[in-house]
């Protein structure tokens, strides 16, 4: 019953926090509001017994996510659009209610959570529970699964974080070194 209630309050956080993102104008804001929606959804993978993919998201969406971010608000300046009047939210609107109703319309034919008859807990999980030790010699499933049977798909998305941050430094470095010889060009012309 308690993990029911804590369910609940999370997902309530979830929603309360996403509707502040959408109505937020500063970006400033906007970012911690980011960083406490993946917080809070690091705390329910936690619920769900998913503690690496909790991990994942506090150190990846709450953690590096947000301080790039704040860094890249930092070092850009601050640009105001000029609003014409025509904005119409009614096709972003649309394309992301389509997408949800795809997706929703996906999972219903997902097992239920933890269900004991899923092809998931009648052929895979056995498997891991009794050969990871012999495949593997590591005592932790958890840890032989991720490191070893799904080696190369872990450091894929190493790569992938990895290769996301790398171009938003450059990004970030390539604008400061050419604001920095703009600079360097004007003061050699008031010389």
């Amino acid at each position: 019953m308690i993990d029911i209630v804590i369910n609940i309050v999370l997902l309530a956080f979830l929603a309360i926090t996403a509707i502040a993102i959408v109505r937020m104008t500063n970006l400033f804001a906007i970012i911690m509001l980011f960083g406490i929606f993946s917080f809070l959804s690091a705390g329910l993978f936690v619920v769900m017994d998913a503690v690496d993919v909790a991990f994942t998201e506090a150190a990846v969406g709450a953690g590096i996510s947000t301080v790039l971010m704040i860094a890249t608000i930092a070092l850009t300046k601050v640009q105001k659009e000029k609003h014409t009047g025509k904005h119409r939210p009614w096709l972003p609107l649309a394309v992301v209610i389509i997408t949800g109703a795809t997706l929703v319309y996906g999972t219903l034919d997902i097992p239920a959570f933890g269900d004991p008859e899923a092809p998931a807990q009648k052929h895979v999980a056995p498997y891991y529970i009794k050969q990871s030790i012999p495949d593997t010699g590591v005592p932790n499933v958890v840890t032989a699964v991720l490191a070893s049977y799904r080696g190369f798909d872990t450091l894929g998305e190493v790569v992938v974080v990895f290769t996301a941050g790398i171009a938003v430094l450059l990004l970030i470095g390539g604008k400061r070194t050419k604001q920095s010889a703009i600079k360097k060009e004007r003061e050699k012309d008031d010389t």
